[in-house]
């Protein structure tokens, strides 16, 4: 059996949405838990809530996106992101050396917590056929040496790490950096599934900065339950690390339907579900640069949400050049927006890395 798999990590998180019930009760479920939240926390920045359907404008902001790139400058301005698996789950094992060119950023799943609080480790699954850790250390090596960011992962379905005080705050910036050190890790990527206390992780992450420099580079792959509000405790953390942020990659899969920030629920597989909540984000405080949209690789790599490329890069179109919107489109766009990211390349070398061929040339051609 694999020792951690993508596929079921938010279930239980998102009981409420996945539970068998008609779709009249799914919409009354999300709309009375989640609208207030979002209209409040939006409507101050610029949105407009509850536009009608023919409304081509509902999303109404200034005219020009002039914020700079934020993040790490060896991070290009447009950015794929995959993450690869350190087990062996069903899909095609793959060394680092085998990712495709098409990433730039390849997050190593996962890191590992220690009885310590806050305190993370690496053990390299001997599934993924490594000889040492010396031969995955130079395929690291030989990574960085082509442009590209491999960083560790920390969370996924089974990874809990506790953060609740300053003790273990500072544990996790001293194990991360060493692991940085041990390995040649450019940075992490908090993939925490459960439990995220805003201030200490705050805490940690900037304490990780502090040791790492500026070349840091700092991800996160929130669920979409996450960043509905700035007044979760990830949002809140994404925000208060906007200046060290990489890029947060939302996870567009196993979520069920959600309210985008107009204030209408939009199910998974649409344009509309991908723009309507990354303009949650955008206009929420987190610059375009920090924005990239997650989605599995194939239709083996989630229990739901994946999409054609087509419509993954219809979405990047419409959040960035206006063009090939559906029934929402924003009335500004976002040229920097960062990019994409999927779960996973193995997943992606499974189905032939059709994902990578087809997205990542996109990406790397965004405005």
């Amino acid at each position: 059996p694999p020792r951690r798999q993508h596929v079921d990590r938010t279930q239980q998180a998102r009981h409420a949405f996945q539970a068998p019930r008609s779709s009249a009760r799914r919409r009354i479920g999300v709309g009375a838990a989640l609208a207030l939240a979002v209209t409040a926390a939006l409507t101050t920045t610029g949105v407009a809530a509850g536009a009608p359907a023919d409304d081509t404008k509902a999303v109404v902001a200034p005219a020009d996106d002039t914020r700079a790139v934020v993040g790490a400058a060896a991070v290009p301005k447009h950015a794929l992101t995959g993450y690869w698996q350190n087990f062996n789950n069903g899909a095609t094992v793959q060394k680092l050396g085998a990712v495709p060119s098409q990433y730039d950023i390849i997050a190593v799943s996962f890191a590992d917590a220690t009885p310590t609080a806050g305190e993370l480790t690496f053990t390299l699954d001997p599934a993924v056929g490594y000889s040492s850790a010396d031969d995955f250390k130079a395929d690291i090596a030989a990574k960085k040496a082509a442009g590209k960011s491999v960083i560790l992962s920390v969370g996924g379905e089974k990874g809990n790490v506790t953060i609740n005080n300053d003790a273990p705050a500072t544990a996790f910036a001293d194990s991360a950096h060493t692991l940085m050190r041990e390995y040649g890790f450019n940075g992490i990527d908090i993939d925490l599934e459960h439990g995220v206390n805003a201030t200490y992780l705050t805490e940690a992450l900037k304490q990780l900065s502090a040791r790492a420099g500026s070349e840091l580079v700092l991800t996160m792959a929130p669920q979409t339950t996450d960043m509905q509000s700035t007044s979760t405790e990830y949002f809140k953390t994404a925000l208060a690390v906007k200046g060290i942020l990489t890029v947060a990659n939302m996870q567009y899969y196993n979520s069920g339907s959600m309210l985008g920030c107009d204030g209408k629920v939009y199910s998974q597989g649409s344009v509309d579900f991908l723009t309507a909540l990354a303009c949650i984000q955008l206009e929420g405080g987190l610059d375009p640069s920090q924005v990239g949209i997650g989605v599995p690789a194939s239709t083996r790599g989630a229990g739901s949400g994946y999409v054609d490329p087509r419509i993954i890069k219809n979405a990047l179109g419409c959040l960035t050049g206006g063009t090939n919107c559906g029934s929402l489109k924003p009335s500004k766009t976002y040229p920097g927006l960062r990019g994409a990211m999927t779960w996973s390349t193995n997943w992606d070398a499974t189905a032939g890395n059709a994902w990578s061929d087809a997205v990542g040339p996109h990406v790397h051609k965004l405005p």
